[in-house]
């Protein structure tokens, strides 16, 4: 619940922020901002987590916990990527395919009650399906209007981008 807390939390104060300096509201760039603050819990934890997270990859798969840090490592650059407007769009598109990917480890993490925090089998299961798996279409949707067509959010007096 972190991230998500992160994400809004973050939002709504670069929101405020941007709207005194600029004097007028700048949604996609407070968006992008909540999102890089969020990338950037979600990326540190791969570090703290990491065992746990290993764990939400099948057993079959080589170098899990190489994969993890080196996702984190990815999501931590994502999140940099989006506060510099010259890569925002490409690190959207990039975010995006990121998301997808990480669906499955998300299926089987639930599908096997991995509680990533305590790295243990005792975790939530399968109906933490029905929150995660709509979050996701939510951060997808996130990074797609803020990022790649930040220009379909308002800005300001019926300005747009």
């Amino acid at each position: 619940m972190v991230p998500e807390i992160t994400l809004l939390a973050v939002s709504l104060i670069a929101l405020i922020v941007l709207k005194l300096k600029f004097r007028e509201n700048r949604f996609a760039q407070a968006m992008r901002t909540g999102m890089a603050a969020m990338l950037f819990v979600t990326g540190g934890a791969h570090f703290g987590f990491a065992k746990g997270m290993a764990m939400m990859l099948p057993e079959a798969i080589p170098f899990r916990l190489g994969i993890v840090y080196f996702t984190g490592v990815l999501e931590i650059a994502a999140g940099i990527g989006l506060l510099i407007p010259a890569m925002a769009r490409r690190t959207g598109w990039w975010l995006i395919a990121f998301f997808v990917c990480i669906t499955p480890a998300n299926i089987y993490a639930a599908l096997h009650y991995v509680n990533l925090q305590k790295a243990s089998f005792d975790g939530a299961g399968p109906e933490y399906l029905w929150f995660r798996l709509p979050l996701q279409l939510v951060f997808i949707g996130w990074v797609y209007f803020s990022a790649i067509r930040p220009g379909a959010v308002p800005r300001a007096h019926g300005q747009f981008a």
